[in-house]
């Protein structure tokens, strides 16, 4: 019983991301529909200005905090609603706001840690335990596996409260301006095409500049991992050259 009371929290964030993404709420904050209901949004956002950045806010904690995908869907809203600056503070309290809760409420859920980490935490112990802070960071700047999947593992292996607070709100933040850039160059481009949806779209600078920004992201770890892959046939080759003396 104490083991489920100690997991309910977790629990209750995993159904509340079930409901969520299955209620269609985040459909709605398609580019498509977005564009198609703009002058409302507009309306509504100068009518409740306070409210509707609350709202945002909030709901990107609650899914970030529920580790469900499509999160980006929100934060490229933010930034068709608010603009690339506004979007990127708000997106970036509501991504810190939202991850802090997944992580504590793991943290809580795993307690002192058990026999059987979940897989993800076999592939993060051993960098981890050797250069905690360094992995942390590497962990948070460079996108080797989904985000709240990162924090569940950072929980399990009790990563320092400080140091996954600030690895979060750094990296998280740097993929999130790019992803709110996109969002608020889309709603520029679409003003100047009239609305109308094309590859024209893609060649806008303010789109492709931080497209290409974040598929630079998503190569980090293949760059990475094919360094490191040199780096230790450099070393076994050293290693056996040594022994041949």
């Amino acid at each position: 019983m104490s083991r489920l009371r100690a997991a309910l929290p977790l629990i209750l964030l995993v159904v509340a991301g079930i409901v969520l993404f299955s209620s269609g709420a985040l459909d709605r904050l398609h580019p498509e529909q977005l564009v198609m209901h703009q002058a409302q949004l507009r309306t509504d956002i100068a009518n409740a200005p306070w409210l509707s950045r609350i709202t945002f806010i909030g709901l990107l904690t609650l899914a970030m905090s529920t580790g469900i995908p499509g999160t980006v869907i929100i934060i490229m809203a933010g930034g068709f609603a608010f603009g690339a600056l506004e979007g990127s503070i708000y997106g970036s309290i509501g991504l810190t706001l939202g991850t802090l809760i997944l992580f504590l409420a793991s943290r809580y859920a795993f307690g002192a840690g058990s026999k059987h980490p979940p897989a993800i935490v076999d592939k993060l112990h051993h960098g981890f335990e050797r250069h905690p802070v360094a992995y942390t960071m590497f962990l948070r700047f460079i996108p080797v596996a989904p985000f709240g999947l990162i924090t569940v593992g950072l929980a399990w292996l009790r990563c320092p409260l400080w140091l996954f607070l600030g690895a979060s709100w750094l990296g998280g933040t740097v993929s999130l301006i790019f992803e709110t850039s996109i969002g608020a160059g889309l709603g520029e481009a679409l003003a100047q095409s009239q609305g109308h949806f094309g590859l024209g779209l893609l060649m806008q600078r303010s789109i492709w500049m931080p497209l290409s920004a974040i598929g630079l992201l998503a190569l980090l770890p293949l760059l990475v991992e094919r360094f490191s892959r040199r780096r230790r046939q450099a070393g076994l080759a050293t290693s056996a050259n040594s022994h041949d003396r």
